[in-house]
């Protein structure tokens, strides 16, 4: 089980825009979510999860939004309609949420190379659907994560470690690798925001 080291930051909470067709922060070619500095949480660590058939990986972000590391795989739950209450992958996630004080969750949206929606898109939507509702009013954002399982497999090849027999480390290095792409665009938002107000208030000057 992972535990919590530093506690999050804060930062004001906003619902996610996955009930919202319309959208703004939903990008109208791919569906997918972006950082905005108008929605933003603002400091805190981020959770990001990539949903498989089998397993999800999961990974989270120091509170100031710099690093992704690897955090766990959680077995994803069979389908069953006689439980109440969320599924125990529902759950665990869940869990990992509030242990870390997470101020945003980052779900992966994997598309084919033409940027369509295929079945596992149709998955992890369900799947943010169904987080959404357990970790409210932690907002769940929607991330295009084409070939980040891919690329994740091909860097811990480079770097000696196989793929067979290892497919809960490739799960976890999918979900950082779709985490840091966050936290990276992120970043560049935020200072791109300052850089334009820095701009006007020197001309107000």
């Amino acid at each position: 089980m992972a535990s919590r080291s530093d506690s999050a930051g804060g930062g004001g909470r906003e619902t996610g825009g996955l009930s919202d067709p319309d959208s703004s922060e939903r990008s109208v070619s791919h569906g997918t979510d972006r950082p905005r500095p108008d929605s933003d949480p603002g400091r805190g660590r981020r959770i990001a999860v990539d949903v498989g058939s089998v397993r999800i990986g999961v990974a989270s972000s120091d509170p100031d939004c710099v690093l992704a590391t690897p955090v766990e795989t959680v077995p994803r739950a069979k389908p069953n309609k006689r439980s109440v209450g969320p599924a125990p992958d529902i759950a665990r996630i869940a869990e990992i949420v509030r242990e870390y004080e997470a101020v945003e969750v980052i779900v992966g949206l994997p598309r084919t190379l033409r940027g369509e929606k295929g079945a596992a898109a149709t998955i992890a939507t369900a799947f943010a659907e169904e987080l959404r509702a357990a970790v409210s009013p932690v907002p769940i954002r929607l991330s295009d994560e084409r070939l980040t399982t891919v690329s994740a497999a091909r860097a811990l090849r480079d770097s000696g470690v196989r793929a067979r027999g290892q497919r809960q480390v490739i799960d976890q290095a999918a979900a950082v690798s779709i985490l840091q792409g966050w936290l990276d665009e992120r970043s560049a938002v935020l200072r791109s925001v300052e850089a334009v107000r820095h701009a006007s208030s020197e001309d107000d000057a």
